[in-house]
């Protein structure tokens, strides 16, 4: 995978970035496709939780690639939703958390 800004804009690009929302209630989740894995985002907390993230944090940065990539996707309105029913929250929750 590419480095830097081109890594954000191949996310983009290739529909990476998706946004889960759950029905009736309108709770989302937002999450990035990377190398093999499923990353779950909160953007308005700053929160990743890839590795990247972790261990950037502990040395200083603010973000990761997958967090730039769900900011800029939001700001530019380039990213996939999909809609579920509020029954499919604990299930996809888990299965999200079994990931990690």
């Amino acid at each position: 995978m590419k480095k830097g800004p081109d890594k954000v804009e191949s996310l983009i690009s290739e529909r990476r970035v998706k946004l889960h929302v759950f029905e009736p209630s309108q709770r989302i989740v937002w999450t990035v496709v990377g190398k093999g894995k499923e990353h779950w985002l909160d953007p308005d907390a700053e929160f990743c939780s890839c590795p990247g993230y972790y261990f950037g944090k502990l040395s200083g940065k603010k973000s990761c690639y997958h967090l730039e990539s769900v900011l800029l996707a939001k700001k530019e309105n380039k990213f996939e939703k999909i809609v579920f029913s509020d029954e499919e929250y604990v299930d996809f929750l888990a299965s999200l958390i079994s990931d990690l």
